[in-house]
């Protein structure tokens, strides 16, 4: 039983890691005019952050998601990796 979770915990880390190089790519090949297409995307959550002040501490939260193709093609690269394992 505990294969199947390490093996899903596998699965999470490849497509954290498909999400960050997708975002590096996107970002960095997005320049390029042939490669433009890569960084487009859509963002949401929230842009502007919650604010609590306590007097004595103060707590910002703010959450942004931003998917770009770069990414998606990450994930999906990711999970092929990990069925081919």
């Amino acid at each position: 039983m505990q294969r199947s979770s390490k093996n899903g915990w596998v699965l999470v880390l490849l497509m954290l890691a498909g999400i960050v190089i997708g975002g590096f790519l996107a970002q960095y090949l997005g320049r390029l005019p042939y490669f433009s297409w890569l960084s487009y995307g859509q963002t949401f959550g929230l842009t502007k952050p919650l604010v609590l002040d306590l007097q004595v501490l103060t707590l910002q939260f703010a959450l942004t998601f931003r998917f770009t193709i770069a990414g998606i093609l990450g994930i999906v690269i990711a999970f092929l990796i990990y069925r081919k394992m």
